[in-house]
This record gives C-alpha cells, sequence and structure tokens, in this order.
C-alpha cells in the first residue's frame, strides 16, 4: 500500500502558500520536505509549499526555497488560484486580518500560528469561514508544538472541563526561572533574555501578560464553548516581583509563576493573567526555562498535563504542519461534518460572562514594609480579621542592622479579591506602613 500512496502524494500534492518566510516559516518549509513521505503517508496526499510572500527577497535563509515563488506581494499568494491553503505566518492583526478574509473570500482554507489575530478577531474569521465553507486551523497560535488545541478540542471532547492554568508564555517562565536559581532581579534577567533571543527589543507584550492573554483568550473558548473575549481578560505582568518575593515564596514552600487562568464557575467565567504562588510539588511549578505547560481539570479524566517547547521554528513549524495535515484530509469532506473551530457548534456557543477581577476568590501572597515598633501586626491582623480574612503564615523578617522598617509576609486562605481590595486600602492607610503593599496570587490547583 505505500508504493501507490507515495506515487499518489507526488503527482497530486497539496499546493500551499506562505504569508511569511522568516523563523517558523522556514521551520515549516524544512518540516514539510524532511518528513514528506511521512507526512504524505499520514494525510493521503503530499504537501508542497509552491509560493511565500516575505520582505526581503533576496535575503539568505536557512531553509531550501529553491523551487519557490517567493514575492514581497503578500496578496499574490492569496490571490495565486494554484494555492488551496495559505499559511500566514507575518504576526500582528491589521494587516493578517485583511490577508486572512481575502484568502477565505478565495475559497481558501487557511492556517495561522497568529494568536493576537484569533484572539482579537476570532469571532469575524470562524464565521465568514463558515459562510464560505473553509477551515481555519490555528494549532501553533497556543504553546508551540504542544497540541494542547487538539487536545481540549478533540481528546477531551468528552469531559466537561471545569478548569486550566498555564505557563503559555516563555520569556516570563525564563525570568522568573533565572531570578530564583541566580537570585538575580528582573532587568538582569530580561537582559540575559534578550541577548539570548528568548525576549524581543521591547519585551512589553511578554512580561505584561498581553502575549498570554492572547493565548488565554484562545483556550477558554475551546474550553468552555464561549465567545473570544480578549478585552475581558484581567492581565497583570511580573515587573514588580523582586528576587526577595521568590525568595520568600520558596521559604513558604512556593514558587512564582506567571500563569494564564481559565475557571468556570456557575455564575460566570473567569479569565486572567498574574504572577501566581503554586505550591513546588505540583509538576507544573517544576516547568522552568522556557518551557511553556498547560494544566487541565475535567471532570471525567481529572487532571491532565500538557509540556513542551512554547516557542522556536521546529515545535511552532511541527504544529503548523499537523494543521495542514488535518486540513488535507478533510478538503472533500462537508463542512457540516468538520471539527468546530471552537470545539463546540456555532449555535451552541454559550452566553456564560466573564467575571470581573474583583469577583475571583484566591489566596493571597502579601509583602509589608512596616515601621519596626510594637503593634504594628496586631493593627494589620485586625484589618484582616474585621474583613473576614484568615491567615495561613506570617514570616517577619528582622530589619537590617541601621534599617527603620522591616519586612512582614502574610499568606491568607481564599477570600474574594473585593474583600482583600478593601484590607489593602486600609492596611495602606496606616501610619506604621511605609510602602504600598505588594500582593500575588496563591492557587493551589488541587
Amino acid at each position: 500500500m505505500v508504493a501507490p500512496l507515495k506515487r499518489r502524494a507526488e503527482l497530486n500534492p497539496v499546493k500551499v502558500g506562505l504569508l511569511g518566510l522568516g523563523t517558523v516559516g522556514c521551520g515549516t518549509v524544512d518540516v514539510l520536505s524532511r518528513n514528506a513521505e511521512e507526512i504524505a503517508r499520514r494525510a493521503g496526499r503530499g504537501i508542497r509549499v509552491t509560493t511565500a510572500a516575505a520582505r526581503d527577497t533576496g535575503r539568505r535563509r536557512p531553509c531550501d526555497t529553491s523551487g519557490l515563488v517567493i514575492t514581497n506581494d503578500p496578496f499574490r499568494v492569496v490571490d495565486d488560484h494554484g494555492v488551496q491553503i495559505v499559511v500566514e505566518l507575518i504576526g500582528g492583526s491589521d494587516l493578517a486580518l485583511e490577508l486572512v478574509l481575502r484568502a477565505i473570500d478565495n475559497g481558501k482554507h487557511v492556517v495561522t500560528a497568529n494568536k493576537a489575530l484569533i484572539a482579537r478577531h476570532g469571532n469575524e474569521i470562524f464565521a465568514r469561514a463558515r459562510e464560505k465553507g473553509v477551515m481555519v486551523a490555528f494549532e501553533a497560535a497556543v504553546a508551540g508544538g504542544i497540541p494542547i488545541i487538539k487536545a481540549i478540542r478533540e481528546g477531551l471532547a468528552g469531559n466537561t472541563i471545569h478548569w486550566l492554568a498555564g505557563i503559555i508564555n516563555g520569556t516570563g517562565n525564563f525570568i522568573l526561572t533565572g531570578m530564583r536559581d541566580k537570585g538575580r532581579d528582573f532587568g538582569e534577567v530580561l537582559g540575559e533574555a534578550q541577548r539570548l533571543g528568548y525576549a524581543e527589543a521591547d519585551p512589553t507584550f511578554d512580561v505584561e501578560g498581553i502575549d498570554a492573554a492572547h493565548k488565554l483568550t484562545i483556550l477558554a473558548s475551546i474550553a468552555f464553548g464561549i465567545p473570544l473575549q480578549f478585552e475581558r481578560v484581567y492581565t497583570e505582568g511580573i515587573t514588580n516581583i523582586t528576587p526577595d518575593d521568590v525568595a520568600y515564596a520558596g521559604e513558604l514552600g512556593y514558587r512564582i509563576k506567571h500563569l494564564g487562568i481559565a475557571r468556570r464557575r456557575e455564575d460566570g467565567i473567569e479569565l486572567r493573567v498574574h504572577p501566581t504562588l503554586i505550591p513546588q510539588r505540583r509538576l507544573i511549578a517544576n516547568v522552568d526555562g522556557v518551557m511553556n505547560a498547560v494544566l487541565v481539570n475535567a471532570d471525567a479524566v481529572g487532571p491532565t498535563l500538557y509540556y513542551g517547547a512554547g516557542a522556536g521554528a521546529d515545535p511552532t513549524a511541527s504544529a503548523v504542519v499537523a494543521d495542514l495535515v488535518d486540513v488535507v484530509r478533510v478538503l472533500t469532506s462537508d463542512p457540516e461534518n468538520r471539527v468546530p473551530h471552537l470545539a463546540f457548534q456555532p449555535d451552541a456557543i454559550s452566553d456564560l460572562p466573564i467575571l470581573g477581577m474583583e469577583d475571583v476568590e484566591t489566596a493571597y501572597y502579601l509583602r509589608l514594609r512596616a515601621k519596626d515598633r510594637p503593634g504594628v501586626l496586631a493593627e494589620v491582623t485586625r484589618i484582616l480579621g474585621d474583613l473576614q480574612i484568615s491567615i495561613e503564615a506570617i514570616i517577619q523578617k528582622e530589619p537590617e542592622r541601621g534599617a527603620p522598617d522591616a519586612t512582614i509576609i502574610m499568606l491568607t486562605y481564599r477570600v474574594i479579591e473585593r474583600r482583600m481590595n478593601a484590607a489593602i486600602g486600609r492596611i495602606e492607610d496606616l501610619d506604621s506602613i511605609t510602602r504600598p503593599v505588594e500582593r500575588i496570587r496563591l492557587e493551589t490547583l488541587g
């Protein structure tokens, strides 16, 4: 059976046009070439890149582009009658959206690694794709080479998903790992990440949680069957985390990770990205460096953890090519019988509200700087008691010689954020508290 299949794959390959021939684009060309026979065996037909758009058509690239028509006009790719699948790898939203919608209008299937595009415009894109009877595949948009979209959308299709939590930005994870292992401050480790190519010259999207919020938006939609709602994600970065916070968390048996968390409740959905203390014993707390991981808790299977490389040429290309194989497999199938873009049938998307951050319940790590005098701790604990906030643990650090104030670390039990905001406001009004209270949310992920 292999020989006839091989001949068929060579005679009638599916033609692909690339928008973008950078790291991931070249990785896609390499994977398709290196694994051509294996891919054809899985897809039933060969898959061949025939044309690509790139800003600089003459630049030398780390992949074999012989046989490719390379243009600096991306519209030539989406308008090429011979191209059956367009792979969008240029990033951003405006031009990418225009190109993707034009490709769909031209009757072409689309594969994209663009999380911002899907998170911000996916509802419009999927509606247009349904209208035109084409597929839009986006596995590479979340967690690089980890097949988390397929796992939730298909592998866990028999489950009700309760919550998911993910380390879904490798740059932030690299920084927090470096702060913990080397005792260095945020700026130092960020500089190292930039030198190594893990962080952009402008790292805002990574360190402020915007990149993770894009990805969490997508994961929540396929987990809970809700519309994509990026603008409703609570987002907080890691720039205020100090080496002391990392060390104190370790003393208490926790590690700090920058998590994206989506949780289903009876009254709505929590969508939040922020630094989080996690017990050291949890597997996800031990995911270090630039690696990604997503923990999913569902009713039938329980907790499952998906771990791997969240970026890079080959890992991301792996996801792009997997999407290409999926599209080729169903090229001739009835559009009504394909796997829905967001896992649930379009007429079954839920209108569950996204909850505001003040309605979220979680535990807290609090770091206070207070004057070194009797009665300060009693004042603080009285405020917490008045607001029915229970304390799990306290560490009081002796002030350094000659220093006028001391550090107090507290862990609380779970409480509604609105109540914690009120407590922090009252604590900061005390004349014994010398600096703003630093808070990090805490999740046991049990």
